[in-house]
């Protein structure tokens, strides 16, 4: 006869930390929290993300985007917030930009039973990834931004988004191997064995 654990297996949604900062071109070895890169001509710098258990099994995923402006002017800054449910589907986001102390912050995108049509959980992604950066490329557009790393900082929030989705998986439990059963003793087991 065999033991099963009486502790409950459950799968596990995670973010896989090192392949994103690979795919944004590394974790900065000095400081290891976060990544710089080029997009368009502009210096971005991603910092790696704050991950938190929701409620329902899945995960909250928070990153802060800076768009480095030069030694001398202040950086402005983005964030991306994705939650993904305990299968690992991405549920909701959301994003804001603060450019010269404004802040400018996206409708939340949900999935929905329309969203993405029959493509599955990539065409939700794509469908929520462009209706993300629409929204906040619409209202950036009402600032009479020029600066080139403004403009295209929806971009780079979207290039993150990309790459975060990219790296969420489900991790399914190990089940540990079952042990046998030990049977009871016998009554004068321990006798016959002495004679």
């Amino acid at each position: 006869m065999l033991l099963m654990s009486s502790s409950a297996l459950y799968a596990e949604v995670q973010v896989d930390v090192e392949e994103l900062g690979k795919s944004l071109g590394g974790w900065d070895v000095k400081r290891d929290k976060a990544a710089e890169y080029d997009l368009s001509g502009s210096t971005y710098r991603t910092y790696k993300p704050e991950v938190t258990p929701t409620p329902e099994g899945g995960i909250f995923v928070s990153i802060r985007i800076d768009y480095c402006r030069g030694m001398f002017a202040s950086n402005d800054f983005a964030t991306l917030e994705m939650t993904f449910s305990a299968e690992g589907a991405l549920v909701s986001t959301q994003s804001s930009i603060a450019i010269q102390g404004k802040k400018i912050t996206s409708d939340v995108m949900r999935a929905g039973a329309n969203v993405g049509g029959n493509a599955g959980a990539a065409g939700t992604a794509v469908k929520m990834g462009g209706d993300l950066v629409a929204n906040l490329t619409e209202k950036l557009s009402r600032e009479n931004l020029v600066e080139a790393g403004r403009v295209t900082f929806p971009a780079a929030v979207r290039h993150n988004f990309n790459k975060v989705f990219q790296t969420v998986h489900k991790i399914e439990p190990v089940q540990a191997p079952l042990l046998p059963e030990k049977s009871p003793a016998k009554p004068g087991a321990a006798l016959e064995q002495k004679r």
